[in-house]
């Protein structure tokens, strides 16, 4: 829906967030593929998705990095982002809520670019290791 709606603005800028955030899980998938080839050896890996795994991997840790910087930046400045939002809240929000709401933003922004991060390096690390235990390196 969200690319769909992206084409109809016809912003490409939105468009590349979408694919960005969409590397995530497509970076997952193909470390499953891995996980699964190495379990059961006779699941043989695909030539694409070392590549993929690399490729991939790499935007997704990008945008694990840009999360742990958003997260620190909304938790270190969360008065002025509060201040530039309560413009579009309607009066009845009271104040402490909208500063434990956006708190609780900026922690969940951090620990989902640590999350994506530590998944990054692991399925780097793990394509490493398969490929040593192959002997390729």
């Amino acid at each position: 829906m969200g690319v769909l709606s992206a084409l109809m603005i016809g912003n490409p800028l939105v468009l590349v967030m979408y694919f960005i955030m969409g590397a995530t899980a497509l970076h997952s998938f193909a470390a499953l593929k891995l996980h699964k080839s190495i379990s059961n050896p006779a699941i043989p890996l695909s030539n694409q998705t070392p590549a993929g795994i690399r490729f991939v991997g790499a935007i997704a840790l990008f945008l694990g990095i840009i999360y742990i910087g958003c997260g620190i930046v909304v938790l270190q400045n969360s008065q002025e982002v509060i201040r530039l939002m309560q413009a579009q809240y309607p009066a009845e929000i009271k104040m402490a809520d909208l500063s434990s709401r956006i708190r609780m933003g900026g922690i969940f922004l951090l620990i989902s670019g640590l999350c994506i991060v530590v998944n990054v390096i692991l399925n780097f690390r793990l394509l490493r290791w398969y490929f040593f235990m192959k002997g390729v390196i």
